[in-house]
């Protein structure tokens, strides 16, 4: 089961996730997840545990709970749906405007 973690302290290792998890069962895997540009956390992450019982039995236990003096939210994730990617564009490409269109002066 992949389990949602959020409002993390930026300061929490990927290793003390981990440890919160295991004290319910097999941990397959932990990631916090990071800003691209600043390398920085932004502050949720993602749990993976093999055990449905166990996990469920964590996203239970810690929701709500410190970590590392913060609130965890804990719920299980969502599954990941496609999205169009690419991050917009800032307008260029994408169809074409029957009769040309888009913009410029016109004419008088």
């Amino acid at each position: 089961m992949n389990i949602y973690v959020g409002n993390l302290p930026y300061t929490i290792t990927e290793d003390e996730l981990r440890s919160a998890f295991e004290r319910y069962g097999a941990v397959t895997s932990a990631k916090i997840v990071m800003d691209r540009e600043t390398g920085r956390s932004k502050g949720f992450g993602f749990v993976e545990m093999p055990e449905q019982d166990e996990a469920e039995a964590a996203v239970k236990a810690l929701d709500g709970a410190p970590l590392n003096g913060r609130p965890a939210r804990v719920n299980p994730a969502k599954p990941r749906t496609p999205g169009p990617g690419g991050g917009g564009g800032g307008g260029y490409g994408g169809p074409r405007r029957p009769n040309g269109g888009g913009g410029g002066m016109r004419p008088r």
